[in-house]
This record gives C-alpha cells, structure tokens and sequence, in this order.
C-alpha cells in the first residue's frame, strides 16, 4: 500500500478541515448542537462527503484513509484536553452559555439571537421539571446545546432523603419540646 499525497499534506489538510468545520458549526450555533432535526442530518451526511476529497485528496487507498481517520480522532481529542484546561479557549470553541429565563422573564434577545421559539425553550423547560415559566429560577442554554434550569425552591420537588430528614427533624423539636414540658418517656 502507497499512500499517494505526502502523510505531512493529509495531516495538514485532516487538521484544517477539522478546524473549519468546528467553526462552521461553532457559527450555527449550539442549539444546533443539542436539536438536530432531519435535514440537519442531511447537511451532516452531505458535509461528510463534500469535505471528504479536501482530507484525503486523490488518495484513496485503505492506508490514506486510516491516516486521515487518525488524525481526525487525534486532534478531537488534543482540542477537548485543551479546552478542559484552559477556559479561555473552551469560550473561544464552544462559545459561552447563555440565560434564557432569569426569575421567571424570559430573555426574548437571546432567543431571537440563537434562533429559539417560544415552544422549544417552554418544551425544555418542562423536560426538565417545570410546569410553568414562573416555578423557574433560571435557564442556561449551554455551549453544548444543553438547557441547564434552575427551578425555584418552593417548586423543587423533594426526595425521599430530604422528607427523611425533615421528619428527624420535627421528631427532635417534638421530643425537645415533650422533654421541657416534663412529659418525655
């Protein structure tokens, strides 16, 4: 097996493509990211294979590929350990999160911006627990594409471990109390 282009020029055109279609994807933006729709799958297919000749070039061959699929794996993976270890360009790549629900009031420039109706984000918001916009506290849309919501104390539901201890905790006042009127056992 020959690989027919320099392993130098794959990786090279491998790295800059990767690198362009991070930012075109970093451009659509993150709900994108998180809502993939059908024809958002189209364009990735199509994507793939448009972009497919910039990586491997006249080249083919079984080894020309793996190359190509190497470098790809391997420079995801240099990219993710750097944007965990330097928030600077985890902004940069990712971009940063974004309030779309502060304390009830719904951020209707941030929806217009990112390009969110009214149904998506009340359709995240019950997905995530809430019943009405006034039980949220507040709602993050992540670089990810994630809904991050904060919901408000008195409309958390409770576990099984919270109700536990509030009920240890009116048995100690209860028995406190039986104690000072002289009628514990």
């Amino acid at each position: 097996m020959t690989i027919q282009i320099p392993a130098a020029d794959k990786i090279i055109r491998t790295v800059v493509v990767y690198l362009f279609i991070a930012l075109l994807i970093r451009v659509a933006g993150k709900r994108r990211m998180a809502q993939m729709n059908s024809l958002d799958l189209v364009v990735v297919l199509l994507l793939s294979n448009v972009v497919q000749n910039a990586i491997i070039g006249p080249d083919n061959s079984l080894l020309g590929g793996l190359v190509g699929a190497v470098v790809l794996v391997l420079t995801n993976f240099l990219l993710e350990r750097a944007t965990h270890r330097s928030p600077a360009l985890s902004r940069l790549l990712e971009g940063p999160s974004t309030q779309l629900v502060t304390d009830g009031s719904l951020d209707r420039g941030a929806m217009l911006r990112l390009g969110l109706s009214r149904q998506e984000v009340d359709a995240a918001l019950r997905h995530q627990g809430a019943d009405t916009l006034t039980e949220v506290q507040s709602a993050t849309l992540s670089p990810g594409g994630g809904v991050v919501v904060t919901l408000r104390p008195e409309d958390q539901n409770a576990s099984i471990g919270d109700l536990e201890r509030a009920v240890a905790q009116l048995n100690s006042k209860l028995h406190q109390l039986l104690i000072q009127q002289g009628r514990a056992s």
